[in-house]
């Protein structure tokens, strides 16, 4: 069956979602969760709420989806352990370090893959699995057909993101309230500087960056269809009558077979919306009609919200199927029975049945009276019966052992199997590498490459590989005759199923050019390479924070790996590098990945081809560049720069430092680079020193 998994904030939206029909939720527990400003759950919050769903038949899904340090990775841990001891159903992961420690701490509980983790093709489905995944959150910008295709040959469960509110930016690649105000999305705190207004080419200032909430629920039945394990509503920061509203109609559509009225989709409008919502990602149909900015609460909010809340409060939703058994004889205490859909049973016994002067007692009135299960989530699913003519046994009776049967089966279905518990050794510290980083660079297009940037000698140049054409040749000769230089090939950071026959073409095309290393941003990439030849080198999308997930990184094919930029100094030092690792060191750090071109969606003409700015309200101006084939990747205002720390960056153990050319000439990109080499003396008009001193928190 179809599961309905629904949002949590609280134990009060624990409540009204079960009690409209959720079949799973999902919520945060301590400090490790990608909501950390929501309500969250403490220990024995969480203890009772687990035990409210068990009891009912509800799984429990416990949301560790945020990037953790060295240093937290021991409480985050414990915090697995003390939700697996309370009933947690599963673990929702996007560190590739704490996917193995969990694994590895609490290896009965099962691993879904967030949707932070970027996963939008089959091989990165694939490898997740092989990495000890039950599940995947797939991410939200995939079309149906994609989806189909991805369900179809996967080899582990699937979770789609049916409702509520959508990121413009591929999840697990936003870095812009990280990188503008140390609130990191990826540590689950994030500002949502997507919903302010920004303007663009001289237009009045406008919501650019806020799309509508996401809508999929006349499609319930057919994503059921297309091999859709689960159904995720988005909202744990939302209120519980949020929950209690949306996930009626969804369980309704999907449990019921009944189709969303124009009843329930006002509701769903009223309970909260963006001007409407969108189908858009799942459909194919992106463009302007996706955005919407949030509007005021309503009177009519106010009132379904009550309603609502009276409702989950004031109810008992009836899921839970149990069988009776009755036996009815003279001369003999009545003997009762009960089994639930777990396997748990009971038995009670009552009066001796009186002989009958007015109405005996018959199978069926004993059957009505069992099935007055009202009050508690069972449901009478079917009664046997032997009840002996020309006796009688009052409903009063009959009511009290029912009563007794189910409060035993309530319980039973209370207990939780132990669960195993291992130890997880954290990865054993390498020495820092004591020699000098080498200098590594990477382009945005193949005109600011040139033959003076090829005389400086850089150690690696990562081109995009739409930029390692035959046109480009000339470009390139310098540095493809160079053996002091390696070349490689920068994959975009996401590649759709649909598009890896045409990404392979190019690859196909490069190799013979020489180009022997590809340099990728998501797991689903790895292997993809690696078997066209390709040696893999991991980039800053894979959000490599501790040493347990650069281990990984190592364990699953990567020959080398680029950390991620919101880590500070101290923590680089710190960890353990066993296999060589890089920085940015300078350049536009990538804030966004947009699948929705915003130049288009503003103006109606796409000029993306050409470097775009749009403003905030300080007046900043964030460029947005191209990444292959037609997603847009929003830049920083102010470029990272290090140059004047070449010492201090020395003593962090990192193989390479990366310099990233954005939106510079040929020419500002030497001169960048003579001063990273120390024989020059560029500095940039405003810059950042990023988050290496600052941190994320």
């Amino acid at each position: 069956m179809l599961e309905i998994l629904s949002p949590a904030g609280s134990p009060e939206g624990v409540v009204a979602a079960v009690q409209n029909g959720a079949d799973a939720v999902y919520l945060g527990f301590g400090d490790f969760n990608a909501r950390r400003n929501a309500k969250n759950f403490t220990p024995e919050d969480f203890r009772k709420s687990a035990e409210y769903c068990r009891v009912r038949g509800v799984k429990v899904y416990v949301t560790f989806n945020t990037l953790t340090s060295d240093r937290e990775m021991a409480a985050l841990i414990e915090q697995a352990r003390l939700a697996s001891r309370y009933g947690a159903d599963a673990f929702i992961v996007q560190d590739l370090g704490v996917l193995r420690a969990l694994r590895k701490a609490t290896p009965d509980i099962p691993i879904h893959a967030s949707t932070q983790m970027g996963v939008h093709n089959l091989e990165g489905v694939k490898l997740a699995a092989a990495m000890g995944v039950k599940r995947v959150v797939l991410a939200r910008e995939l079309t149906r057909e994609e989806i189909a295709a991805i369900c179809k040959n996967s080899p582990i469960e699937t979770e789609v993101f049916v409702h509520g509110a959508l990121c413009m930016s591929h999840s697990g690649q936003c870095y812009m309230s990280a990188v503008i105000g140390r609130r990191s999305g990826n540590r689950g705190l994030c500002a949502q500087p997507c919903r302010l207004n920004y303007s663009t080419g001289g237009h009045d200032a406008e919501y650019l960056l806020s799309l509508k909430d996401n809508c999929l629920v006349s499609y319930v039945e057919e994503l059921e269809k297309l091999g859709v394990t689960s159904l995720k509503i988005e909202g744990r920061m939302r209120r519980p009558e949020y929950a209690a509203i949306v996930t009626g109609v969804y369980a309704r559509a999907a449990h019921q077979k009944k189709p969303p009225t124009a009843e329930d989709m006002r509701a769903l409008t009223v309970a909260f919306s963006r001007q409407g919502f969108t189908d858009g990602y799942y459909t194919g149909r992106k463009g302007r009609h996706m955005f919407g900015v949030r509007e005021e609460e309503s009177r009519k909010a106010q009132i379904i919200f009550a309603t609502a809340r009276k409702n989950y409060l004031n109810g008992e939703f009836q899921r839970v199927p149990v069988k009776f058994a009755g036996s009815v004889k003279k001369g003999e205490p009545v003997r009762m029975a009960a089994a639930d859909d777990w396997g748990n049973s009971a038995q009670t016994t009552g009066p001796i049945p009186e002989p009958a002067f007015h109405r005996a007692l018959t199978p069926t009135i004993l059957q009505t009276q069992l099935h007055k299960t009202g009050g508690t989530p069972f449901y009478c699913d079917g009664v046997k019966s032997t009840v002996e003519e020309g006796l009688s046994l009052s409903a009063a009776a009959i009511n009290e052992m029912r009563r007794d049967l189910l409060a035993q089966l309530v319980e039973q279905r209370r207990v939780l199997h132990q669960r195993q518990e291992g130890e997880f050794i954290p990865p054993l510290h390498i020495p820092n590498r004591e020699d000098k980083p080498v200098i590594t660079l990477s382009v945005l297009r193949a005109a600011q490459l040139s033959e003076e940037m090829a005389d400086l000698k850089p150690h690696m140049v990562y081109i995009p590989l739409e930029e390692l054409t035959v046109e480009n040749k000339h470009l390139l000769e310098p540095f493809l005759g160079d053996e002091a230089i390696t070349l490689a090939v920068r994959l975009p950071r996401v590649i759709f199923d649909g598009e890896k026959n045409e990404v392979a073409s190019r690859l196909e095309k490069v190799r013979e050019m020489g180009i022997k290393h590809a340099l990728v941003g998501n797991i689903g990439h790895i292997q993809f390479v690696k078997s066209l030849g390709f040696s893999a080198r991991g980039d800053y999308g894979l959000n490599l924070f501790n040493s347990t997930s650069v281990l990984t990184a190592r364990d699953i094919g990567l020959s080398a790996a680029t950390l991620s930029f919101e880590l500070r100094f101290e923590q680089i030092r710190d960890l353990s590098k066993p296999l060589d690792t890089e920085i940015i060191v300078y350049g536009r750090l990538p804030l966004m990945l947009l699948e929705n071109c915003i130049i288009k969606g503003a103006h109606s003409v796409c000029a993306c081809d050409n470097v775009t700015t749009i403003k905030d309200r300080q007046g900043e101006s964030f460029p947005v560049v191209r990444e292959y084939p037609h997603r847009n990747v929003v830049l920083n205002s102010k470029k990272l720069f290090l140059a004047d720390k070449m010492h201090a960056l020395g003593r962090l153990g990192v193989w390479g430092t990366r310099l990233m050319f954005t939106t510079e000439n040929a020419v500002e990109c030497v001169a960048v680079l003579r001063r990273y080499m120390g024989l020059g003396d560029y500095e940039p008009g405003g810059f950042t020193r990023g988050l290496y001193t600052r941190g994320v928190e």
